[in-house]
């Protein structure tokens, strides 16, 4: 897709698509990392795909500048989306910042920019393991 298109999605739309490309990232490197009972697969995921995780990735790579601008016009956008509920488990602050990331993942992989996905996905899991 071109960057014009692109833009005339949603940030929520973006969101969306972003989650899915994410949390099979995720999903793929756990099971690449262990063979292991489906319970504990599924408990592993959702502490890397919760809110808290992502906001904390994102102020991660906002703080050392791993992102373009470009990129944080996306987050941003994504960030102040209208329409956005937070669940009980986390802030709104947090929740906003998660949409942010997933709208970024999305419009990325919609670029086709997977080789970008990996790279800041690769980051992200780096962070997870410090």
């Amino acid at each position: 897709m071109t960057e014009r298109e692109l833009n005339q999605y949603s940030p929520l739309t973006l969101a969306f698509m972003g989650d899915a490309v994410y949390e099979q990232l995720v999903r793929e490197r756990i099971v690449r990392d262990a063979n292991m009972p489906v319970r504990r697969l599924h408990d592993l995921t959702i502490e890397k795909v919760c809110a808290e995780f992502q906001a904390a990735a994102v102020k991660r790579l906002t703080d050392e500048e791993r992102l373009t601008e470009q990129e944080l016009d996306i987050l941003r956008r994504g960030r102040n989306a209208g329409g956005i509920t937070a669940p009980k488990h986390s802030t709104v602050a947090e929740y906003r910042a998660a949409t942010g990331f997933e709208c970024l993942f999305g419009y990325l992989h919609l670029a086709g920019r997977d080789d970008r996905v990996r790279e800041i996905f690769d980051l992200v899991m780096q962070y997870a393991e410090e």
